[in-house]
């Protein structure tokens, strides 16, 4: 287990914390949890404000397989994987990795990148549908905090299952009350987050072994 930043390369995103927290309310958050048009191609203030592909997890792609030594006839599998933006890159990043996604949105997987139809499951990662040792390298990038703690524990353990070698959760975190607050004025779907601390000491509940890093918003 280590910690490690494998999302370096991604480009910093511009957050309009304050136009978020005044238009956040009841509503837009039970429209946001559906994960559906709203959310990643509606406005703003309901998710991404449009989520399409441009090429910026292809850094990342290549620093994860140089980081576990991807190989051609690997099996990796993204938890969350959304439109399936990661897993073409990954693909195209080692041709001759086997690449698959998993994610609770209909739509999503609906509207994902042709280059991945047929490799992305509807799935949730508290229960996933693949035998015990499937998958060389698991990944889960800020999806875990949209369970509540118990269902986090479950899907922690779902990942230890499923991965034979190599597994890596970035969750959303932060270090100062300060941090917290504006993290709880941006969150639309988050059921459950904490100070490194408590994530550390929700792995060790689980007997996850693999490795992880913190999603801070500021």
């Amino acid at each position: 287990m280590e910690e490690i930043n494998l999302l370096s390369a991604l480009p910093k995103v511009k957050r309009n914390i304050t136009k978020r927290a005044e238009v956040k309310n009841s509503d837009v958050i039970a429209i946001s949890k559906e994960y559906g048009h709203m959310y990643f191609d509606g406005p703003r203030e309901y998710g991404y404000g449009g989520y399409y592909y441009d090429g910026r997890w292809k850094p990342v792609a290549k620093d994860i397989i140089t980081y576990y030594n991807l190989q051609p006839k690997d099996k990796v599998l993204d938890i969350g994987c959304a439109k399936g933006f990661l897993v073409k890159d990954l693909l195209q990043a080692c041709p001759g990795l086997e690449v698959f996604g998993i994610d609770v949105s209909t739509y999503a997987v609906a509207h994902c990148e042709l280059d991945v139809v047929g490799r992305l499951h509807l799935g949730s990662a508290d229960n996933l549908p693949f035998p015990d040792n499937s998958f060389d390298c698991v990944i889960s990038l800020n999806t875990l905090h949209n369970f509540k703690r118990p269902n986090v524990l479950k899907a922690l353990q779902e990942i230890q299952r499923v991965t034979k070698k190599h597994a890596f959760v970035q969750v959303d975190s932060f270090y100062t009350p300060q941090q917290k607050a504006i993290f709880e004025s941006w969150v639309l779907t988050a059921e459950f987050y904490d100070y490194p601390e408590g994530w550390l000491q929700l792995f060790k509940e689980a007997g996850y072994t693999g490795d992880y890093y913190w999603t801070l918003i500021d």
